[in-house]
């Protein structure tokens, strides 16, 4: 199966347009079976008011879909916009992320991310980390099922504060953290915690904000495709990732990882091939990887 990543910029073109049939081609140019997208309007005014996923979706010729929004409401709007719920009502106004599949979903899930700064009541923000969520499905491959994960993780960085600086910003919500650090590095290692119970094999990929090797490194995962996506028309790092997570090999242990993760066998991956595409739009490159799986035998 092809399975692919792109953040779509909500449809943004070099030429400062956007234009949903033109991201709807570039989509479906990959070729993909699976595709996971990021930065994905629905009923958005900038996009023309359009439903990007559905689109990408009929061009692909995928079967299932399913659009997440992280925001929800008017993105241009503060005040209006919101950190999205669990749950929020079909065609409603959003921004988020998207899987789409020529495969027939099992079983979908949704995982709301912590963010690094505070959304009173959900909708007033006080600082600028955006909410972010993370969608699962588990999809029915022609060699078996095989569980996707598509993300977008924050761009958020902490800052140096005094003393009394942190107190106030703890007591306002928001996290503690050391000067430096990407909260996107513990947004990785929350996901991780909370993927433990789906079944595996299981594919994690989107848009990460780390560079390099770091969600490799964090997850112990296996990165499916290496090369620079950012920025498209000049790109000089990696930070959208495709990550495999086979599950424990059969017939090693009871099936409980090394930190008692209960990851239940799936089939074995056979091969890989990755490579990075420029699909002219959107200031992400896209990846895509050509993977097969093999059943696990008993």
């Amino acid at each position: 199966m092809r399975i692919a990543t792109f953040n779509v910029q909500h449809g943004l073109g070099p030429d400062g347009r956007v234009d949903n049939d033109r991201l709807a081609r570039a989509v479906a140019a990959l070729d993909a079976d699976v595709v996971g997208l990021q930065e994905v309007d629905q009923g958005q005014v900038r996009s023309g008011g359009a439903d990007q996923a559905a689109l990408c979706a009929a061009a692909m010729g995928a079967v299932d879909h399913r659009f997440r929004p992280a925001l929800a409401g008017p993105f241009r709007y503060p005040g209006i916009r919101r950190r999205a719920r669990r749950t929020e009502r079909p065609g409603a106004p959003g921004y988020g992320i998207a899987l789409l599949s020529r495969f027939p979903v099992l079983s979908w899930h949704t995982v709301l991310l912590p963010p690094a700064t505070p959304w009173v009541w959900g909708r007033v923000q006080l600082g600028t980390d955006e909410p972010r969520v993370a969608l699962a499905a588990r999809i029915d491959a022609p060699s078996g099922p095989v569980t996707v994960v598509c993300t977008h993780l924050s761009v958020y960085r902490f800052s140096a504060v005094g003393w009394a600086g942190g107190m106030v910003r703890r007591a306002a919500g928001y996290r503690r953290g050391t000067a430096g650090e990407r909260h996107a590095e513990r947004q990785v290692d929350y996901l991780r915690r909370r993927l433990v119970g789906l079944r595996r094999p299981l594919v994690l990929l989107g848009d990460f904000n780390l560079r390099g090797s770091v969600p490799a490194d964090r997850t112990g995962w296996r990165p499916l495709v290496t090369g620079d996506t950012f920025p498209r028309h000049d790109p000089r790092f990696q930070i959208d990732h495709v990550l495999l997570d086979e599950g424990v090999p059969q017939g090693e242990g009871t099936g409980a990882g090394a930190d008692g993760d209960p990851r239940v066998p799936g089939g074995r991956i056979g091969s890989a091939e990755g490579r990075v595409v420029d699909t002219g739009v959107s200031d992400h490159r896209a990846l895509v990887v050509d993977v097969t799986f093999t059943r696990p035998t008993a």
